[in-house]
């Protein structure tokens, strides 16, 4: 941003002679009646030096995944990676036992949605697309990503399907402004998700993160620009939209009460990203 430009707290002074404390940047927002974070869901520089901590074993875990994922393994294989992996370098995986989830990572394959849970009879096959979601617990801090694989010879529509996926979550990461909104993050997501055909998954969607595995602000993808909540420095949250082949709708198995279905079958894919509000722009810190 240049010097001369108006601050993004929305103050109206110049960038360069803005040096309202930041509480009182969020009363001016409240006053107008937005919606703006407790002071709870903003980091303090000691637990963001700690959370990068738990973020860069994550980030290592996906690179783990990434070097041995192949046709021919099973989920159960993915799994097995993961937990010694996260174990093996002082972390715990977030998901393992979390609400009675029985593995360490989820992995979600073609028309699953999200919550996939791995399975020694689930085999990988050319052509699946699948993605992987790690989430990790280090000295007590949380981080979460995920990411699509293309395995083998995928078809043209899973191909566009999942770049265009990776293009919603760019969009999204480059609305999102320090005192801006989520709900700016939301419309460039959904309006070039259905400009390309596709729907978003409107009842699922991101969370804060950092202290607990999932807190608060609940981060939607379909909500208008300007709305939701204020984006404030030291807020850190995931950016994680769920794009759809065809219908927004799912179910969910009623065997395993977890894995999450598209309700027409067709494909779905997901791509996460954690990212951290600062004062000159939004850092991604796990993808």
């Amino acid at each position: 941003m240049e010097r001369n430009e108006p601050c993004w707290c929305g103050s109206g002074k110049k960038y360069k002679k803005c040096h309202m404390p930041i509480d009182e940047k969020i009363q001016l927002h409240a006053d107008r009646g937005e919606i703006v974070p407790s002071r709870a869901i903003l980091k303090t520089p000691a637990q963001i030096e700690m959370i990068r901590k738990s973020a860069d074993l994550n980030t290592a875990v996906l690179d783990e995944v990434a070097k041995h994922i192949r046709i021919g393994m099973s989920t159960a294989e993915i799994d097995e990676i993961v937990y010694r992996f996260t174990m093996e370098h002082g972390g715990i995986p977030a998901p393992l036992n979390y609400q009675g989830f029985p593995k360490s990572v989820c992995t979600s394959l073609n028309n699953e949605i999200c919550h996939g849970i791995p399975d020694e009879n689930i085999m990988i096959q050319d052509g699946d697309i699948i993605n992987v979601d790690v989430s990790t617990i280090l000295n007590g801090y949380f981080s979460d990503a995920s990411r699509m694989f293309k395995m083998g010879n995928v078809s043209e529509r899973a191909e566009r399907l999942v770049r265009v996926t990776e293009e919603c979550v760019q969009r999204g990461l480059a609305a999102a402004k320090p005192w801006g909104h989520l709900g700016d993050i939301a419309d460039a997501i959904n309006t070039h998700a259905q400009a390309n055909g596709y729907s978003v998954v409107e009842e699922i969607g991101g969370h804060g993160i950092g202290l607990e595995f999932h807190e608060d602000p609940f981060v939607s993808y379909v909500t208008p620009k300007g709305s939701e909540m204020l984006l404030v420095p030291g807020m850190m949250f995931t950016i994680e939209p769920m794009i759809n082949e065809g219908s927004p709708d799912f179910f969910v198995d009623e065997d395993n009460d977890w894995t999450v279905y598209t309700i027409d079958d067709g494909l779905s894919a997901q791509i996460e990203y954690m990212v951290l509000v600062k004062e000159d722009g939004v850092e991604v810190l796990t993808k």
